[in-house]
Formats: C-alpha cells, sequence, structure tokens
C-alpha cells in the first residue's frame, strides 16, 4: 500500500517580490507606496492550483511612500493604527481558474480589525528553474478596495472642492514563490 507523496513547501522569495499600492492625491495626481516587510503561508496544490490556499501578513509599520512625515502619518490611528494592529492579512477562500494562467483569486482582506471580501485578478507564471536549481512560480495579482470600508477614513476638504486622498487605492502585489526541499 502506497501513501500519497506529502504536499512540497513553497516560500515567498522577498527579493524578488512586492506588495504595491496608488491612491489619487489632491483629485488630480496618484501616490504610490508599498509595503517593505510581509510573509505568507502557503498550501500550493501543484495539480490544481484552484485548490491551494494561502494566508499573506502584511508588517503595517513597514509602509513606504518615499516621505517620511506622511508613513509616519500612515503608521498612526488616522490610518493603518500599527501599534494597535501590527499587520493587515489576506486570507483566501476562493481560487478560480479564468483562462490560461489567470485566476480569481477571493480571500479575507482585514485592515485595522475590519474584515471585507475582497478579489484579486491573478496571473500565475512558471514553474521555472532559478540559476541555483530550485523551482519558482510567479504570481502577479492585482485589484482594487475603497478605504473607508475598512475605517481608514480620515481626509482633508480641498478648497476648491473634492478631497485630499482618493477612497480608492489600487493593490498590486509580485511573488516569487520558491519549493522548499
Amino acid at each position: 500500500m502506497s501513501s500519497a507523496p506529502a504536499a512540497a513547501a513553497w516560500a515567498i522569495d522577498p527579493a524578488h517580490s512586492s506588495i504595491e499600492f496608488a491612491v489619487k492625491h489632491m483629485v488630480i495626481a496618484t501616490v504610490r507606496g508599498t509595503f517593505t516587510r510581509f510573509e505568507a503561508d502557503l498550501d500550493i496544490d501543484e495539480a490544481d492550483l484552484a485548490r491551494s490556499r494561502a494566508t499573506v501578513r502584511i508588517h503595517a509599520a513597514s509602509v513606504e511612500t518615499r516621505q517620511p512625515d506622511r508613513d509616519n502619518h500612515l503608521r498612526s490611528a488616522d490610518f493603518f493604527d500599527a501599534e494597535n494592529h501590527p499587520y493587515l492579512t489576506f486570507t483566501t477562500t476562493a481560487i478560480e481558474p479564468a483562462g490560461r494562467g489567470a485566476f480569481r483569486i477571493t480571500g479575507d482582506l482585514a485592515i485595522r480589525g475590519t474584515v471585507r471580501p475582497v478579489t484579486f485578478d491573478a496571473e500565475v507564471h512558471g514553474p521555472a528553474k532559478n540559476p541555483f536549481g530550485k523551482t519558482v512560480v510567479a504570481v502577479s495579482a492585482s485589484g482594487k478596495i475603497n478605504r473607508k470600508d475598512f475605517g481608514l477614513t480620515w481626509n482633508a476638504p480641498l478648497e476648491a472642492g473634492g478631497w485630499l486622498v482618493g477612497d480608492e487605492v489600487r493593490i498590486s502585489a509580485d511573488f516569487e514563490l520558491v519549493k522548499q526541499d
């Protein structure tokens, strides 16, 4: 009697991965930022990617927009409240094939203690071998949220009308996943 092989472990390669966001500033410009620290628990079903599961934890205090005062404001209670809510988390609830190498990934996104379902469009590329002989897969995902749905309501009115910070936040993530021995 033979047993099924154990599922292979996978890990994010942080040197080749990113989580970024973009939001309108003063109605007309776009401000971009990134989170520099994140990790994931991955349960990848190589035979059927739709049966895979993941939880991504993003360190709220790692937010960077290349402007220290704005970064500190984003870490404050006005936005992420990183001291009391150190992580933003995304846990998959469904992965649906959407064409060759394309998927719709739905999951629960938690920011500041508020959890909402969010769906991302994703592409999976690979597998391929890296220069060190490891098997790698790339996952690119994008979507958008309304920041107010997560309690991120701080804003300031503009003299000419409109608001300093837009409500819609575009999110993109690129992960290089490395199969562990």
